[in-house]
């Protein structure tokens, strides 16, 4: 172990060896899909039955977050992103990842692929945030949903 920056990190002991692992997050993209008026929660294949969330994937090398997310939905939804525009950034420390989520205005006909087992259409009216993961995303864009048509 070696003191760098304050904090304890793992580190080679030998006196020739400059090697330190930093474990830096890693960046991954989060879609809150909106389709014909209403938000598509998907259910990952591994996951247990009910348990549905937004749209995530990781950036490739060389990617924008913004094009990595409209990937995203279109390899997992079959989805085209008319527009993508960011809700913000999410530490999820359970699994050192940095959340850069985004509101994704989507056309085209939803096509699940191997990693998706279903779908559901949810009102945004009815759309509820969950604590954690993704959930905070959620949160914050339903609050700018309200506060953009009380202006």
């Amino acid at each position: 172990m070696r003191d760098e920056g304050g904090l304890a990190r793992p580190a080679c002991a030998a006196a020739d060896c400059d090697f330190v692992l930093w474990e830096n997050p890693v960046p991954v993209v989060a879609a809150l899909v909106e389709y014909a008026g209403q938000i598509v929660l998907a259910r990952n294949a591994a996951w247990p039955e009910k348990q549905f969330g937004l749209i995530t994937g990781y950036l490739e090398r060389d990617e924008t977050p913004d094009t990595a997310v409209a990937r995203e939905v279109a390899e997992e939804l079959g989805l085209s992103a008319q527009s993508v525009s960011l809700i913000g950034l999410y530490n999820f420390a359970p699994k050192n990842q940095l959340i850069i989520a985004y509101h994704v205005l989507a056309s085209g006909q939803i096509v699940l692929n191997e990693e998706l087992a279903e779908f559901k259409l949810i009102e945004p009216s009815k759309l509820k945030a969950w604590e954690f993961g993704t959930g905070p995303a959620v949160r914050d864009w339903l609050a700018s949903r309200s506060a953009q048509q009380t202006a």
